[in-house]
């Protein structure tokens, strides 16, 4: 038996750090946290000042048991989850479930799993940091106390399943997804012409070549007009030639917010995605430590890139550089996300090459030379308006650090115009020959949706959350559909060219796509009714000023400067107060909007919430007919759908034709739209519009769904509506919409059994319901 026991919370990284440690010390795994907050009545002690009631979930006893048992054998007992807050506190729990004294048990750091790094956090060690602990604790309790309070408010204040919860960072979030939603929405576009001339002249080779100069843009397509006439005869002369030096310069190293905005730009990944697999690097060895917001480099790793850039590029591109963190409360971790090994320029792992080659070139660019530029401007006046056009051209002189690495930009951030081409000589007072001269039609647009790196970075530039916090966050709002990622199809759009040629003005009318967006982040009507429900009533909650500032809090908690109790106090008494008031006062919220009135009937016909989504009805619930509802198509919203586009969807039912002698319907159910023909239904798939589809069309999907149903069914009795089908995992019992599963042993005679035996099966499950899954339970 080893003298030392090493627990570490991942078993992968288990694995890495027992290659560098002797025969001394046995590593082993916690998987995550042992221990959680009680789901009855919060799991804390509001009167006992907010005293946490943990218990070790039963997933965790078996591992919980076998630490206990290594623990007692163990000479001594080495703590080293990661370098964190979180990490901190799963150090704590366990010295708690494992009766060690965290003042005196010792717990090491490190930001890589390297031998060398293992064994100098073996060398000095140091105690549990309670600072960080409390700090952990603080944000966990407020989190929970959020959920807690403000879920069943939701659940009575709107018209929904109660399915609905609310978090302190994911509710934020969601209000910045909707409200730019709401811009965009909101946003008018304006046109104005760009004025743009194509001259001809001679490259140093004395070829012809086409290079393009600007003018100032016009408001009306009569102005554009006017200049284009005027400039009819006109000779056009170089006037003025600049000649700028420029120079860009590399990003900094990853943090973990700009590795998951570079990822999602660079490779397509999203955040939780990017996460995962930097997790994976980390725990292989393969990188530092990926949870940080310090840009930092240790010496070491800096010598290492300056002797590799040397050798790979040579001297001239080497240019060592300190960079300096914006976030003054970087506590995370003490250097950015970078190789562990310089030398290695990539890795075998097909999962993780990708990304791993990122940050490797990211890395190594940081510390390389400026990429030095030749920016020339040249002046090109009209001579008969006076009025005057601007030539942009830009040479490489250097590549520097974009010999490895160019980094990507947002859409608010893109250039529209992509990058300046090369100039051919000029000279001043040189006559230039004018190929044409165009008014080009051109549109204001709105700020682009958020994806989820822009999201990221906007939370960071708001101090709302920290690096642990980003990926959870963005897949709380998604899983909880207040948030949908998807791609929104682009528009057919006029627009008009004025082109002047040989003296000649022509009108043109040209199409162009627009609006076309990919993987961006929209927010559900359901996401856009609880914002505007949280923002009306609990306005600290959705205030950003408000969230940033409980951030900086943890991290004085963390600094040891405040007390984790305080801050929750001081939160908590008004919070409980709103939330009484709100359930108090507050009238149900259906997000409804009054569209016009159905000429047929004269009723008013309404968009809003239902107990199953988003949907439009005609009349109300008080008029002597019952209201007639229709569901909303998933890319319509109750803020933006027309009354036209609301009576579209009362076209179903359709009766598409006969089909064997029977009516053929098509309509949307509660789970979606469906076929029905002979008393038989059948589901579409995404690809069938049920407001298109044919007859035509549809009786191929009843046929073959008729013959994958005749493949799976076993038995079927038709007088108690009874069918034993085959499944994914076996044999099952189906009676109306409910299921009922097997046991082995009846799975195995499943085509055998009889009806006396299977009502005997279906009386027992009901008699004793099988325990829900953890997953099913409700989350916090």
């Amino acid at each position: 038996m080893a003298k030392n026991l090493l627990i570490v919370e991942s078993p992968a990284k288990a694995k890495t750090i027992e290659k560098f440690l002797g025969a001394d010390f046995e590593v082993k795994s916690s998987y995550g946290h042992i221990r959680d907050l009680e789901k009855d009545d919060m799991g804390i002690d509001i009167k006992k000042n907010y005293a946490p009631r943990y218990i070790i979930p039963a997933d965790k006893q078996k591992v919980v048991k076998e630490l206990k048992q290594l623990t007692k054998k163990s000479d001594e007992v080495w703590l080293a989850t990661d370098e964190d807050r979180e990490g901190e506190a799963i150090s704590w729990h366990l010295c708690e479930v494992l009766g060690l004294d965290p003042s005196k048990t010792k717990r090491i750091v490190f930001h890589e799993i390297t031998k060398s790094a293992i064994q100098n956090a073996v060398k000095n060690p140091r105690t549990v940091d309670m600072n960080l602990v409390d700090a952990q604790q603080a944000r966990r309790i407020l989190d929970r106390i959020v959920g807690f309070e403000i879920s069943p408010v939701l659940w009575r204040k709107i018209s929904m399943r109660n399915s609905l919860s609310a978090g302190r960072v994911q509710s934020v979030a969601v209000r910045l997804i909707a409200e730019r939603e709401r811009e965009i929405n909101a946003f008018v576009s304006s046109s104005s012409f760009k004025i743009e001339a194509i001259f001809n002249a001679e490259d140093i080779n004395k070829r012809s070549v086409n290079f393009k100069a600007e003018g100032s843009r016009r408001k009306t397509e009569e102005d554009a007009e006017s200049f284009l006439q005027s400039c009819k005869g006109a000779t056009y002369t170089v006037t003025d030639i600049q000649v700028k030096p420029a120079k860009k310069s590399p990003a900094a190293p990853f943090t973990t917010s700009t590795l998951q905005q570079e990822a999602s730009r660079k490779l397509g990944y999203s955040v939780s995605k990017t996460m995962l697999l930097a997790q994976k690097l980390y725990e292989s060895g393969n990188i530092t430590y990926m949870r940080t917001d310090s840009v930092n480099l240790s010496d070491t790793a800096m010598q290492d890139i300056e002797l590799h850039v040397k050798k790979q590029y040579g001297d001239k591109y080497v240019q060592q550089r300190k960079y300096k963190n914006k976030n003054e409360s970087a506590q995370e971790a003490h250097e950015a996300i970078r190789p562990t090994y310089i030398e290695n320029t990539t890795i075998e792992d097909a999962d993780t090459k990708r990304l791993y080659e990122l940050i490797w070139k990211r890395t190594i660019a940081s510390q390389m030379s400026d990429a030095e530029l030749e920016k020339t401007i040249a002046k090109i006046s009209i001579s008969t308006n006076k009025e005057e056009l601007t030539a942009q051209g830009e040479v490489l002189k250097f590549d520097g650090f974009l010999k490895v690495y160019i980094e990507d930009k947002d859409d608010d951030d893109a250039n529209d115009e992509g990058a300046e081409g090369m100039l051919p000589p000029l000279s001043i007072n040189q006559t230039l020959k004018l190929n044409e001269l165009k008014a080009i039609e051109r549109f204001t647009r709105p700020a682009p949706r958020y994806t989820e790196a822009s999201l990221v970075k906007k939370l960071e530039e708001l101090g709302i959350g920290r690096p642990s916090t980003y990926a959870p966050t963005i897949s709380t709002v998604l899983k909880r559909g207040y948030v949908e990622k998807r791609d929104k199809e682009g528009m057919l759009r006029d627009y008009r060219i004025l082109l002047l040629k040989n003296d000649e003005l022509k009108k043109i009318k040209e199409k162009e796509t627009t609006g076309a967006e990919r993987a961006k982040l929209f927010p559900t009507d359901l996401g856009l009714v609880v914002t505007d429900f949280l923002k009306e009533y609990f306005s600290d909650v959705m205030d950003y000023g408000f969230t940033a500032k409980i951030e900086e809090e943890f991290d004085e908690i963390a600094n040891g400067k405040k007390e984790w109790t305080k801050t929750i106090d001081v939160f908590y008494k008004p919070f409980k107060a709103d939330v009484e008031k709100t359930l108090e006062t507050a009238e149900r919220a259906k997000g409804e909007r009054e569209l016009g009135i159905d000429k047929a009937s004269g009723k008013k016909v309404l968009a809003r919430m239902g107990r199953y989504g988003p949907m439009v009805q005609i009349g109300e619930v008080n008029d002597d007919e019952k209201p007639r509802f229709a569901k909303l198509k998933s890319t319509q919203s109750i803020e933006t759908i027309t009354l036209e586009e609301a009576m579209d969807l009362f076209k179903l039912p359709r009766n598409l034709g006969k089909f064997e002698d029977e009516d053929v319907t098509v309509n949307i159910g509660r789970f979606g739209p469906f076929i029905a023909h002979d008393k038989k239904f059948y589901s579409l798939s995404k690809e069938y519009d049920p407001y298109s589809i044919t007859l035509e069309e549809s009786t191929p999907i009843i046929e073959e769904k008729r013959i994958a149903k005749d493949e799976r069914t076993l038995k079927v009795f038709e007088k108690e509506k009874i069918q034993v089908l085959k499944g994914p995992y076996g044999p099952y019992i189906k009676q109306g919409l409910r299921n009922y599963k097997l046991t082995k042993e009846q799975q195995e005679r499943a085509a055998e059994l009889s009806i006396e035996e299977v009502k005997k099966i279906i009386e027992e499950i009901k008699a004793n319901p099988p325990k829900k899954s953890a997953r099913n339970k409700r989350k916090t």
